[in-house]
């Protein structure tokens, strides 16, 4: 088994507080990506859902870093941020 590479240690004063490996870090920033175009664009989970035809599930599991979204889907999400309207649009 791989060991993963820890990039920020748990507090130890914190007793929920986790290690953090690189991948962790990673799948956080893009849950952040994720959730923040979605708040930015006024939806909830269940209209961005809709109108861009992820499945829900999908996209809370993203967005709560449960799952690490792939490289496609980050960069659907940036085109969704830059041009919610035309993206909606194309794929309805």
């Amino acid at each position: 088994m791989k060991k993963e590479h820890i990039i920020l240690p748990a507090d130890p004063a914190e007793p929920e507080d986790r290690d953090v490996s690189i991948e962790g870090m990673e799948r956080g920033q893009r849950a952040r990506l994720i959730r923040k175009t979605r708040t930015d664009l006024g939806l909830s989970q269940t209209e961005f859902a809709r109108r861009f035809r992820v499945p829900v599930g999908t996209l809370r599991d993203w967005e709560q870093a449960r799952a690490t979204a792939p490289d496609f889907a980050v960069a659907y999400v940036r085109v969704i941020g830059q041009h919610p309207d035309i993206v909606a649009k194309a794929v309805a």
